[in-house]
């Protein structure tokens, strides 16, 4: 599986679901079963190497503005709930966190930002089609500490300076 199959994956089971998280990862994990357990440890490397890309400062700070806070687990969550946004979504944050603005549509933050059982689908279908856990996907792990400057997450006035566009939309 090459980038845009991993994308056109990730894009066409979040529109049969109209974007729920849960039902997307329940739609993935049934596609993902019907393809080789070669195939599915390759959409788990495509999307732990995006997880792992979006473990920066930057990106939780907008996931704090979106969600109104964001502890470690629940930013892990945010990480792979973006991925399952799709490809622009997912570049535009990678580019530009406080572009998320404009990027999503509505953000719900009861339903929205959180797709931890996104970061299980390819591990669930490989043990469904294999009988056994996934090996390690030899890829280097995300480093101890988020990538770029911290924030001060506790002060709003820095994270509306930061994200001016998000603070507006989502806060203001």
């Amino acid at each position: 599986m090459d980038e845009t199959e991993f994308w056109e994956l990730v894009d066409t089971t979040r529109e049969a679901v109209e974007g729920d998280p849960e039902d997307h990862a329940d739609l993935l994990v049934e596609r993902l079963v019907q393809r080789d357990p070669d195939v599915v440890l390759d959409f788990a490397r495509h999307f732990e190497a995006r997880y792992n890309r979006a473990y920066r400062w930057d990106l939780w700070g907008a996931a704090w503005v979106l969600l109104d806070g964001a502890s470690d687990d629940a930013f892990d969550f945010f990480r792979c709930w973006l991925i399952g946004q799709g490809r622009e979504v997912f570049e535009g944050a990678m580019h530009d966190p406080d572009a998320l603005a404009e990027l999503l549509d509505d953000f719900d933050e009861d339903l929205d930002g959180d797709g931890e059982e996104l970061g299980y689908a390819a591990d669930e279908a490989y043990e469904q089609l294999t009988g056994v856990v996934a090996p390690d996907l030899g890829i280097p792990p995300a480093s101890s500490e988020p990538e770029g400057t911290p924030l001060d997450f506790e002060n709003e006035g820095v994270l509306a300076e930061r994200y001016p566009r998000l603070w507006e939309r989502f806060r203001g």
